[in-house]
């Protein structure tokens, strides 16, 4: 990872950052209110229904920004959320203030808001559990990631399973895990943005989510299904390597949040759309 992007391409980066916070696809469709008394607290997560409740997304336009991603093998494999990396002409992974290392390969997942990332190495790798079948209604998660561009972490209790439909820029649909926020980071009002691609830890420190749309007024946190994950490296043939973070709890995920991004187990993903690369 010596090779570093060009500052110029940060400074467009941080110009754009403000248009991704306010448009970018993690401001998505209010979510419908779960149905009370539909699935008791403690019960196990239910498989994937034609029944579930749909999430629909808009996908808007490719353009520069930032997101989120954890790396889950040594050798240099990330995930993040597809729609943060698709269509953007250089990706890159920021690893110190003012420099980021490029992504050498992107993959895309076609069936779900997932996307591989690779890199020449990764400094600390991510265990991911994708066991959901026991999976528990009621169970926490830590989301940790750059929500607003910056450091920034929150955590929620599992509602149940959704169903999120994107059109736009792609096509897809997916079940998703939706997630009812209980607290984040102090300094942090308002939109999550930013924070797509991360992580979401169970409290044993395993990853069991891809942290992919919010819906602010309902205080919903969506998070690609660990299936869908697993097919992804499946078809990459790609093997996660990581090891669990650890155990995290409501009094401590800060500060075990910004170790993780210290250890740059979790990173920030800089795109460069095509249209602000420079003409030469």
């Amino acid at each position: 990872m010596s090779r570093l992007i060009p500052d110029w391409l940060l400074y467009i980066v941080v110009i754009a950052a403000v248009v991704f916070v306010l448009f970018r696809v993690d401001r998505r469709a209010d979510a419908p209110e779960a149905l009370p008394g539909e699935t008791q607290a403690g019960a196990f997560l239910p498989p994937p229904s034609n029944v579930d409740p749909q999430v629909l997304v808009e996908v808007g336009p490719v353009a520069s920004g930032m997101g989120s991603a954890f790396a889950i093998t040594a050798d240099g494999w990330w995930l993040t959320a597809r729609h943060v990396v698709d269509g953007c002409q250089k990706v890159g992974l920021i690893v110190s203030r003012g420099a980021a290392a490029p992504v050498r390969d992107v993959k895309r997942a076609l069936f779900a808001d997932l996307a591989l990332l690779r890199t020449d190495i990764a400094p600390a790798a991510l265990a991911i559990d994708t066991s959901e079948r026991h999976f528990q209604i009621g169970q926490r998660a830590y989301h940790v990631g750059f929500p607003q561009g910056r450091g920034g972490e929150a955590y929620s209790r599992l509602i149940g399973r959704e169903t999120l439909v994107a059109s736009g820029r792609y096509d897809v649909q997916e079940p998703v895990l939706a997630w009812a926020e209980l607290g984040r980071t102090s300094r942090m009002r308002g939109s999550l943005a930013g924070m797509s691609g991360g992580p979401a830890l169970a409290a044993n420190g395993q990853v069991i989510g891809v942290t992919v749309a919010e819906s602010v007024r309902r205080g919903r946190i969506y998070t690609a299904a660990p299936s869908s994950i697993l097919r992804l490296l499946r078809v990459e043939q790609v093997k996660a390597e990581g090891a669990p973070a650890p155990r995290m709890a409501p009094d401590n995920y800060g500060q075990e949040a910004d170790d993780l991004r210290r250890s740059l187990a979790v990173a920030q993903v800089v795109c460069v759309a095509p249209d602000d690369i420079p003409k030469t």
